[in-house]
């Protein structure tokens, strides 16, 4: 008979990564893109609170 070895078998857990250091260069990186982002939910807000960008003039019909 055979055995029920089939398929793959589970991988032996891996110790729990431990979190990194971040070096100056990283934190700056970090920081640029929370401005960054700030910048961009500052812009949309204000474009939301508008109304259409090219209304224009109200045209009128040729005749009198």
């Amino acid at each position: 008979m055979s055995s029920r070895e089939g398929g793959k078998k589970k991988p032996l857990k891996q110790p729990k990564k431990q979190a990194k250091e971040m070096d100056e260069e990283e934190k700056a990186f970090k920081q640029e893109q929370k401005e960054e982002q700030k910048k961009l939910e500052e812009l949309k807000a204000k474009a939301a609170g508008k109304g259409p960008l090219a209304t224009g003039e109200i045209k009128k019909s040729g005749k009198k």
